[in-house]
């Protein structure tokens, strides 16, 4: 197939890092379109470093391109400069793989991973000359579907998108692409297509339900308007993650992206149940990959990529029950050919420092650890499951291991926090860095000093977590708890070992009340949007005065999603999802937070969430 490039060498090099739009990278794949049934155009809102490090996208990307009928192809969000380009030149988005226009495939789907990049959907639109809005979308038009772990709550962006996928990616799909087929070939509508989609499991069509409210505001419940479509979704889940699609010939870039290296998903859920996590919850129950397995994609991946680094996927590493045996392989056959071994998500504990040490046994990177509060008493309120003694005597296993640099994550703002707790921040990096010198004699100091950098985030309650309940703080609230982090931190012994940074509050703020919004929040988007704003997930590009004026001028409250306390029976819209973990169970868990008392992780005892009922993983170990 001939193909010619969207954009001319003129434009190219006027943009900042060109190789973004040409595609043609290795193991991206061209097929013949005139022998295609369906073309489906898989979209990452935001820039191609970014959206090119997304496993989710490879494995679908990979999947569909395994069938003879389907070519997928991919499109980010132009950076500024180009966006700018297009628009006064009035060049479509355009597709990776072809360089042809997005409005002419079948399907545009969304990867919906931060609530940050919604102007970014509505940006991919616009350039792609789609109408923004489903309802004004005709035959020509692609269908729009969405999926991701913001699709646990896909109210405030339901206006813009014909179907939501809800769940992982690789149980429904060929279903849905088989329904569009016959359809098509049928001669049907667009409408004909959605009404039998919505019959799908996992397939949610958020036109066929209107929201009703309350006169505070509130969700009084849901209408609909098809009558076969269903009162409650329940995600769809791969029962055997062993034997499912996982993408061997991974799309590798020109340029450098964010995560450089071949990605091998070890297992998939989480066993810790911290309540202020949602992926902890919504990708139960754990399922591990069988280490067999494992070995060989590693090998072939790495073949088949020319990468130096493997990083090992999973929301906790050294929960893999066969890790050791994992590692041992790898690291036997990765020494010869001098390739990287990453472990993100390890825990403190002496096992996963004794498999750092084997990990880095040249390199000695920084340790990253997440105590997620100051305080014991909070870190039981959040089910951390992490005591101060643990996490000193990690980093003293640590420092006698060679490791001089840590990295610590907190949180400011969780429920019940105390100026105890927020004080204890700064306490705690100190205790870190008094085990330093402690521990290492000061002829082994290479660097003279530990270096500790302390971050701390803003809490923000997401849908399908114990904490969906809570209030928020404010902005104001915010900004002072990092001051007072910084001057607890600042009246320490070891201060001059220890560097501060926090979070945006504003942004914070923003993505609490897109995070639990409804459908109302639809119109604020799209006004955003058309008065500039775009990449609110980068602090250059993100206009929190913008953001104030349209919820004023679309007269919605901010605060009525994020500083009120949600009353234990308040129906939330997204309440008809279920997510397989029960409503029930997580109010269990938020009063079981509010008198500070903990709960085992689900390999030491069930607590009976609800996701038994998918029959696999830890549930029947």
């Amino acid at each position: 197939m001939e193909r010619k490039l969207a954009l001319s060498d003129e434009i190219l090099m006027q943009v900042e890092k060109p190789a973004r739009y040409i595609g043609n990278e290795v193991n991206s794949v061209i097929k013949n379109k005139e022998e295609m049934d369906i073309r489906f155009c898989m979209c990452f809102p935001d820039i191609y470093e970014i959206g090119m490090s997304h496993l989710g996208i490879q494995i679908l990307y990979s999947m569909f391109n395994s069938w003879d009928d389907v070519w997928c192809e991919r499109v980010y969000s132009p950076w500024i400069d180009l966006d700018r380009i297009m628009r006064s030149r009035q060049i479509p988005l355009f597709a990776l793989e072809s360089q042809e226009p997005v409005k002419n495939m079948d399907f545009l789907g969304i990867t919906l991973q931060y609530e940050m990049c919604y102007t970014n959907i509505l940006q991919i639109l616009d350039l792609s000359q789609i109408p923004l809005l489903a309802k004004d979308r005709g035959e020509e038009d692609p269908i729009i579907i969405g999926g991701g772990p913001c699709s646990y709550n896909p109210e405030p962006i339901a206006a813009f998108f014909d179907l939501f996928y809800i769940g992982e990616g690789e149980t429904q799909y060929r279903r849905l692409l088989d329904v569009y087929k016959e359809n098509k070939k049928a001669g049907r509508t667009r409408q004909d297509f959605l009404e039998k989609a919505s019959e799908i499991p996992g397939i949610y069509v958020p036109g066929f339900y209107e929201e009703e409210y309350h006169t505070d505001g509130t969700v009084k419940g849901r209408r609909k308007l098809y009558d076969k479509a269903p009162d409650r979704i329940l995600k769809e889940i791969v029962t055997d993650i062993t034997d499912t699609y996982y993408p061997l010939k991974p799309v590798v870039p020109f340029i450098q992206v964010t995560q450089d290296r071949v990605v091998l998903e070890i297992q998939r859920g989480c066993i810790r149940g911290c309540r202020f996590c949602q992926a902890g919850q919504i990708y139960r129950p754990v399922r591990e990959r069988d280490v067999d397995v494992l070995k060989q994609y590693a090998l072939e991946m790495l073949k088949n990529t020319g990468y130096e680094e493997i990083s090992l996927s999973s929301l906790s590493s050294s929960d893999y029950s066969k890790l050791n045996e994992l590692l041992d392989f790898l690291l036997e056959e990765c020494k010869a050919k001098k390739i990287n071994i990453s472990l993100p998500s390890l825990r403190i504990d002496a096992f996963s420092l004794d498999v750092m040490s084997k990990v880095q046994d040249v390199k000695k990177s920084s340790l990253t650890f997440a105590p997620e509060a100051g305080s014991q008493r909070l870190r039981d309120v959040i089910n951390k499951g992490l005591t101060e003694e643990v996490i000193l005597e990690g980093a003293a296993l640590a420092f006698e291991g060679g490791w001089t640099r840590v990295k610590l994550y907190f949180m400011l703002g969780l429920p019940t926090e105390t100026e105890e707790d927020i004080l204890g921040i700064g306490d705690l990096s100190n205790k870190i860095a008094a085990v330093f010198y402690e521990t290492v004699p000061k002829e082994k100091r290479v660097n003279g000093r530990v270096q500790i950098v302390t971050s701390t985030s803003f809490f923000i309650p997401k849908p399908f977590t114990p904490f969906q309940w809570a209030s928020m703080c404010t902005k104001e609230e915010f900004i002072e708890k990092a001051y007072q982090t910084k001057k607890g931190i600042m009246s320490q012994l070891n201060q001059k070992s220890i560097k501060y940074n926090w979070h945006e509050a504003d942004v914070s703020v923003l993505e609490g009340i897109l995070a639990r919004g409804d459908r109302k929040l639809a119109k604020v988007i799209q006004t955003a949007y058309e008065k500039g704003c775009l990449f609110d997930s980068w602090s250059e590009c993100f206009h929190n005065d913008i953001w104030l004026d349209c919820f004023a001028s679309c007269n919605v409250n901010p605060d009525f999603y994020t500083v009120r306390e949600r009353k234990d029976d308040e129906i939330f819209p997204w309440d008809f999802l279920d997510c397989g973990v029960e409503k029930e169970f997580l109010l269990r868990e938020w009063k079981k937070a509010m008198r500070e008392e903990t709960s085992p992780n689900c390999r030491s005892k069930c607590q009976g969430c609800g996701a038994r009922r998918f029959d696999t993983g830890v549930c029947i170990g």
